[in-house]
């Protein structure tokens, strides 16, 4: 009987405030007492049966849960015929305990999806030479196994032939494809994007990189799940005070009327309420504005917090790579300048520094026709081949290409030839086109001038992966390509800093080189690249162990570790669903800008869940008190003071619901979110209008 009560909690406080809407109908509408009373009664037996077994449970193992509390509350309130007081008191702990639980079940529901991920068999090469398909714990060290394109990496290991495009996004969080060929390694868990690769295991099973995260994140739940919440510390020294005060004064009065309102008044609905409607306005404030909060005891760590460490791909970055320069050469190799050229160094269009923050230009797409080209093809058409090639391509360099022209007329091209990890080879009107690194390039023959080295050099000095352009066998384009930085970062970081946090570090898996370019003029006090997901682990738990309160902000299937490893750990609201499902808090649609707001919410959250405790107990005080060392405290007094308390904790709950922050810290300024272009691209504009 116990088991199905506790199973069919949710139902159980569905019918309670049935009840109680039903209750309310009967006295005001119909002025029915005894139907009012009827179904408060019945409301306060269902709602407490849950509560009742919850304490009894908890005695049990002498712990003095807040359940006790309620428990002992109720009986109360019947002894002196509250039923209304019983009956809402239990409803709204019923609803406080279901929205703590569907937090936790979520939270649990990452281990299973990170599992579905991993690769569940292998193709290992047999003495004959042919591959037979195997359980992936059928694999050893040592063994050779063939991934096809579409297929995960199932060990981790060294290729020995072939050539593939490598998703590494689950392992470094980056998300360019990465080329392997013999000698490469390749991690268990990665995706193979394009190509064939055979390789030989040198870690398979649950130690390999993947096998480690998956293995990081169970450790970190277990951990977590021992926290115990604040409310249930309070009430196991309140609660144990109140009942022997309680007891004394029966025993000493020989009252038991009086012991019995000592003990209602001193376990008033407001202590219950209290922190639920400061937990609830907190959390219905933070979904209004993208913030979703799994819970008070995420609320609490959060707003403790004075450490923020965050990944760089797809958290302060957009995590779409983009092109961010544009270098032109004439048919013989000199570069062609333009208004927005440097000259000698090569023309070019908005390179990472003047575009990441320019105001948006009148038009979305390039003006790739105002270049005289000589004799060979015009720039808008080598613009114009170069989207024809990788229009037929699902590389994201491609796609990064095809969005920056926009919509442009497109030719069909002929004879296309991919090179995997290389580049492609194509032919219209009788052009022959080569589109690829620059050392594909060179590789086909085709020389680059000192210039076009100076340029390249450049562009890869500040991060970018390069995409070079030939026609005809002479080099006419090299294009810039980088993840961009989501706007307002530098702004969302000084915020964090004036609501109070002291440390901020940046982890990546990218190279050092590009995470100090990105980062420069981020005010981090730590940035850190070329970590693998258990490396940045290291880092949080040597910050936690040196006494930081850490938050990690990130986005990916590598960040999962630690995200449930940090004290709170926040995913962007695009990122991987494991991320998401491992987090303690969610920012929707990956909005940077709600970070600040979220930090500055639980805060305010807390003090008013700590007001609205002192509004409680001070009731309490003053009611127990008067009931001692006055003769006119009555009942009907005392429940009028209590029932103030109530309504006290409630109002002052609700201001949370008004509560907001903005980029203008301290002013009285709104901020107006809107979408604008530029170059083709969706770009966030902040407009400040004086309130």
């Amino acid at each position: 009987m116990q088991s199905f009560i506790l199973r069919h909690k949710t139902q159980l406080t569905i019918i309670s405030g049935a009840l109680i809407a039903a209750g309310l109908v009967a006295r005001f509408a119909f002025h029915s007492q005894p139907a009012y009373a009827a179904a408060f009664i019945a409301a306060s037996i269902i709602g407490v049966l849950p509560i009742l077994i919850q304490a009894v449970q908890a005695l049990r193992v002498r712990v003095m849960s807040i359940d006790v509390l309620v428990s002992i509350a109720v009986f109360g309130a019947f002894l002196i015929g509250s039923w209304d007081e019983s009956a809402i008191v239990t409803f709204l702990f019923l609803v406080g305990g279901q929205i703590e639980r569907y937090t936790l079940n979520q939270t649990r529901s990452a281990i299973n999806a990170l599992t579905d991920m991993a690769p569940q068999s292998a193709a290992v090469r047999r003495a004959d030479g042919t591959f037979e398909t195997v359980p992936v714990d059928d694999v050893h060290v040592g063994d050779i196994v063939k991934v096809t394109t579409g297929d995960r990496i199932p060990v981790d290991g060294t290729v020995m032939s072939g050539t593939g495009l490598v998703n590494e996004s689950a392992i470094t969080g980056e998300p360019i494809p990465i080329g392997k060929a013999a000698g490469s390694s390749a991690s268990a868990g990665t995706l193979l994007d394009d190509g064939m690769l055979t390789i030989r295991a040198d870690t398979v099973g649950e130690d390999t990189t993947f096998g480690k995260i998956i293995e990081l994140v169970e450790n970190a739940q277990d951990s977590k799940s021992k926290e115990e919440r604040f409310i249930d510390r309070f009430a196991a020294y309140y609660t144990p005070a109140v009942l022997i005060i309680a007891v004394i004064v029966g025993l000493v009065t020989h009252r038991v009327d009086l012991a019995i309102t000592m003990l209602v008044l001193g376990c008033p609905g407001a202590l219950v309420i209290g922190v639920p409607v400061s937990n609830m306005a907190g959390i219905g404030n933070g979904a209004r504005h993208g913030v979703l909060i799994k819970g008070s005891e995420v609320t609490h760590r959060l707003s403790s917090a004075d450490t923020f460490v965050f990944d760089k791909t797809g958290t302060i970055t957009v995590g779409v790579p983009q092109v961010t320069d544009v270098r032109r050469y004439d048919e013989d190799g000199t570069p062609v300048a333009n208004d927005t050229g440097n000259g000698a160094g090569g023309a070019h269009i908005g390179s990472f520094e003047e575009t990441k923050d320019v105001a948006v230009r009148d038009s979305s797409v390039p003006d790739v026709s105002a270049l005289d080209a000589g004799s060979g093809p015009a720039h808008d058409d080598v613009v114009r081949y170069l989207v024809g090639v990788e229009s037929q391509s699902q590389h994201p360099l491609a796609k990064a290409i095809v969005r920056y022209f926009g919509d442009i007329p497109v030719p069909q091209v002929d004879e296309v030839s991919v090179v995997t990890g290389g580049g492609i080879s194509a032919v219209h009107d009788n052009h022959r086109i080569l589109v690829g690194s620059p050392r594909f390039l060179e590789a086909d023959g085709i020389a680059l001038t000192s210039s076009m080295r100076e340029n390249a050099s450049e562009l890869e000095m500040q991060g970018d992966s390069l995409v070079a352009v030939a026609v005809d066998g002479s080099v006419r384009l090299i294009l810039g390509i980088r993840d961009r930085l989501r706007p307002g970062v530098a702004e969302d970081i000084t915020r964090l800093r004036r609501l109070g946090a002291k440390t901020i570090v940046l982890l990546s898996g990218d190279n050092q080189r590009a995470v100090d370019l990105m980062t420069a003029k981020l005010g981090f006090d730590r940035a850190i690249g070329g970590l693998l997901p258990d490396e940045k682990a290291a880092v949080i738990s040597g910050l936690r162990d040196g006494g930081h309160r850490v938050v990690f902000v990130g986005d990916g299937i590598n960040d999962s570790p630690s995200i449930a490893l940090a004290d709170v750990g926040i995913a962007m609201g695009n990122g991987a669903d494991v991320a998401i499902d491992t987090s303690d808090v969610v920012l929707a649609d990956s909005d940077f800008s709600r970070l600040p707001h979220a930090y500055g919410l639980v805060k305010r959250t807390v003090r008013n869940m700590r007001e609205n405790i002192a509004i409680a107990v001070g009731t309490v005080a003053l009611l127990l008190s008067g009931l001692v060392l006055t003769t006119w405290l009555t009942m009907a007094v005392g429940m009028f003071v209590h029932e103030a308390s109530v309504l006290a904790v409630i109002l002052n709950g609700m201001r949370l619901l008004r509560y907001r922050t903005d980029r203008n810290h301290g002013t009285r300024h709104w901020n107006i979110r809107k979408l604008d272009t530029y170059q083709g691209q969706p770009r966030s504009v902040i407009d400040t209008v004086t309130a």
